[in-house]
């Protein structure tokens, strides 16, 4: 069964769009800025949490304290 070349340009125009369409959700998932910031976000929210926190609170007081000991002996 033939096609006529309008419908085969229709499906061929379709199934273009969908790929830019696609390439462009694509592009903006990769983006460097949208996955830093993703980055960024997690990190944070990560050392928000208490039992990530207060261990950190505790070995930058440690180091505090060792550095000011070290220099005042």
């Amino acid at each position: 069964m033939a096609r006529d070349p309008e419908t085969i340009e229709r499906e061929i125009e379709k199934a273009r769009d969908a790929l830019a369409s696609t390439l462009d959700q694509l592009g903006t998932k990769a983006s460097p800025k949208r996955l830093a910031d993703s980055a960024k976000t997690s990190v944070l929210a990560k050392l928000e949490e208490p039992k990530v926190k207060y261990p950190l609170i505790g070995i930058g007081a440690l180091i505090g304290a060792l550095l000011l000991r070290k220099l005042f002996r």
